[in-house]
Formats: structure tokens, sequence, C-alpha cells
């Protein structure tokens, strides 16, 4: 996937708002593979939505998204499963962790339907964000920060040609977000893929190509 294409795409809560104010809603905007876009809004403006919207687990939106001139609405299920194994990963802003498993079996379940990394890759990467004496510890016993940590290593155990990130830092301080802000870096060079980042105030520490206002 080469690009990510939104054409009057407007949330169906907003409908009635003449103007929305919105760089985004409403607009025609082309994120292209390779680049890092900064998505800053207030609470309420929609970016979850948006996030939901081009990952395809929600509907309820007017306009189009189109990946590679094609328009998500016509892809059938066996094509979401395809794009969501090969070219599109996600953190979530709640996570969606399951609480009962441990830090590494949340990633290794992941893992295990694309067999893209190996355990010692794994490892390391709790080690590098500061979770390496964490991973036999149930996620929901875990803070908030701990878990985002673990929701952006599951993220990255795949291939993917773009990462949506849904304020992916908001529980870390400064320099756990410099260190999962440099693995992120590192990980979306190596694939050449494009990183959609959303924000209300506190993101991570990345050079953006473009920065929009939602």
């Amino acid at each position: 996937m080469d690009t990510i294409y939104l054409k009057n795409v407007l949330p169906e809560i907003f409908l009635t708002k003449e103007n929305t104010g919105s760089e985004i809603w409403r607009q025609e905007v082309c994120f292209s593979k390779g680049q890092t876009v900064l998505l800053k809004a207030v609470s309420g403006a929609g970016k979850s939505s948006l996030c939901s919207f081009i990952y395809g687990c929600r509907r309820d939106f007017s306009g189009s998204v189109c990946f590679d001139g094609q328009d998500i609405l016509s892809l059938k299920q066996a094509d979401w499963e395809r794009v969501r194994r090969v070219s599109l990963s996600i953190v979530f802003q709640d996570l969606r962790l399951f609480p009962e498993l441990t830090a590494f079996e949340n990633v290794e379940v992941k893992n295990c339907l694309t067999g893209f990394r190996t355990d010692n890759w794994i490892r390391d990467c709790f080690l590098q964000v500061g979770l390496g004496d964490k991973t036999e510890e149930k996620a929901g016993k875990l803070s908030f920060g701990q878990q985002q940590r673990v929701a952006l290593i599951r993220a990255l155990c795949q291939p993917f040609d773009f990462i949506l990130l849904d304020e992916p830092v908001s529980h870390l301080d400064d320099e756990n977000n410099r260190i999962c802000s440099r693995l992120l870096t590192g990980e979306a060079r190596k694939q050449g893929a494009g990183v959609l980042v959303t924000s209300i105030g506190y993101e991570p520490e990345m050079t953006y190509d473009k920065v929009f206002r939602l």
C-alpha cells in the first residue's frame, strides 16, 4: 500500500456541523508511504474515529477512504485480513490488550499470527523500553504507561506500510517517550512505512513531514 486518500470524510455525528474548522474533515488529503504525519486535535475532534475508519473497524462516516485508489468500503473480510496482516498496523488509544495474559503473551499472540519477529527480538524490545522485568506480569496489573509500551511492541510485530498511533505516548514521561520514539522511527524507516500519529498535546518525539489540525 502506497497511499491512504481521504475525500470529504466526516463522522456521521458531525454531519450537522456546517464548519468543522478541520484540515482533515471535509477535505481531500493524501497520506503517502514513508511520510510521518501528526494529526493535532482537541478532545472530541474525532481522532480515534479517524483511526477506526482507516483501520476498517467503523463505517459511520460520509465521504470516502481509499487505499491506492480503492474505496475501503468495497473490501471484503479476506481483504481486510490481508491488509491488517501485512500493510496496516495500529495502536489504539484504549490499547486493547488482554488483561489476563502476561505482557509477553500479549505480544506473542500477535507474532504467532504473523511470524514476523523472533522471541529474542521481542525480549530485546522489552529491555529497550524498560520492561525487561515485566514480561511475565499480567497486562492488567501494569500501569497504563507500561501497557502503552507493550501495545507499541505488539504493533511492531508485523510488516506494515502504515502504522496508526492514537495518542501512543500520552502516559509516558519524556525519557520513555524518547526511547519509544527511537524504536518506532527505526522500525518504520526499515520498512519505508508511513506513520500517522494523533495527539491532543503530547506526541512522540519524531520529525514530522506534515502536521494537520483535526
